[in-house]
């Protein structure tokens, strides 16, 4: 009796155009400039290290010192912002105001103790070098395209990561890995679905994608593997550290959403652009509210068509997210990535398309131009992809609202 196989991988070599020649060199001088900036950076003592030699203050001194805190069986030190700070302190050998602390669940502390073993140099570069690379070859993967990774290697944000050695490239080769794995391996998808809830406001709107599409096994996996991932992470750092992580949190929105110790301008959100604009918090809540609610919809909406190409719906989904979470930071935007290299594996951008993009541009940089970085500009940029997600939606056929899956 014969059994169906699985059809044989392709293995042609990828297309490359004249037109993917002209991004590679654009993509490449981008890359040059930023390995020119980072090594001026840290010839300067401006980047990783100062002149004598300790950390200079960033966001990876945060993994870094409460990695190292749960390695000698303090981790509950990490989520307590006096003691995170007193060893913050004692890291980087100076005074700074700013209080950096600890808020992420247990699970990312898996991830962190892992560069945490090595010299503060070599883990800081190894963190960026890796996380860029698996983020790069998932949006190469999915847009199906050589060129789309030193396209992922240009963006804006890539700088922005490694100033700060941020997580940023993680999230969004997770999500992106997810989405590309959906289809036919949903264990493979619901794991990092799973893997996913260390940054739980990122992983928001799945459930409704995977129940609105039928997607019922990866649904299912993502549910059990959340629960394996944190509670391995619960018997490793002990489960109090949850409690802890939990209190740790709330002082965090405090921080973040009603004080903005930050900066508003930093909320690449509607919520940090109302505030930004000077809107009370209830007006600006409930603006984010309705922006939150129609980014819901949109998915379900487009989820449950079985019209919708499912690149559409992976472009979709990414974008969903970062609208609809009030706490996105510049250092989150690289999950805009996955979401144009599902728009570029549907097609190719048109010529509206690449101009409303080439129009957001000067918001992406808005971290290095003075006159943009009053406002959230990657924000500008998540409505524009959004645009142009909703306007390929529109151009399908009729909506049919049966299962996908």
């Amino acid at each position: 009796m014969s059994q169906d196989r699985a059809p044989a991988p392709d293995l042609r070599p990828l297309r490359v155009t004249a037109t993917d020649v002209c991004i590679f060199a654009v993509a490449l001088a981008a890359i040059a400039v930023y390995a020119v900036v980072l090594f001026g950076g840290y010839v300067q003592h401006l980047w990783i290290l100062d002149a004598s030699g300790r950390p200079v203050v960033n966001d990876f001194i945060v993994f870094w010192v409460a990695a190292h805190l749960a390695l000698k069986g303090a981790v509950l030190a990490a989520y307590d912002a006096r003691r995170e700070h007193a060893a913050e302190l004692a890291a980087i050998g100076h005074t700074y105001h700013q209080v950096l602390g600890w808020s992420y669940p247990p699970l990312f502390l898996l991830i962190v103790v892992l560069p945490a073993q090595l010299h503060y140099v070599s883990a800081f570069i190894i963190w960026c070098t890796v996380t860029l690379a698996l983020y790069a070859l998932t949006v190469a993967a999915i847009a199906k395209r050589a060129v789309a990774f030193m396209v992922a290697c240009a963006m804006p944000w890539v700088l922005v990561e490694f100033m700060l050695g941020q997580n940023g490239f993680l999230t969004a080769a997770v999500i992106g890995a997810a989405l590309l794995q959906l289809e036919k391996r949903p264990l493979v998808s619901g794991l990092l679905l799973g893997f996913l809830s260390y940054k739980p406001q990122f992983g928001v709107l799945f459930p409704l994608a995977l129940a609105a599409g039928g997607y019922w096994r990866a649904f299912g996996w993502a549910a059990l593997s959340t629960l394996l991932w944190n509670g391995l992470a619960g018997a490793v750092f002990g489960f109090e550290s949850y409690a802890a992580f939990l209190h740790a949190l709330s002082n965090a929105a405090d921080t973040h959403l009603v004080r903005s110790d930050l900066g508003w301008n930093k909320l690449q959100s509607v919520y940090g652009f109302a505030r930004t604009l000077g809107a009370p918090g209830a007006a600006a809540w409930a603006m984010q509210a309705l922006v939150s609610i129609a980014a819901a919809l949109a998915v379900v909406i487009a989820w449950r068509s079985r019209n919708t190409p499912f690149e559409l719906k992976g472009a979709l989904l990414p974008i969903a997210i970062l609208l609809a979470t009030p706490y996105v930071l510049y250092y989150d935007v690289p999950v805009l990535a996955v979401a144009g290299a599902f728009l570029v594996r549907q097609r190719g951008f048109d010529r509206f398309e690449v101009a409303l993009m080439a129009a957001t541009a000067p918001f992406l940089l808005s971290p290095f131009l003075p006159g943009f970085a009053v406002v959230p500009g990657a924000l500008f940029a998540s409505l524009a992809m959004g645009f142009i997600a909703i306007r390929r939606l529109q151009a399908q056929p009729a909506y049919d609202f049966a299962y996908a899956g």
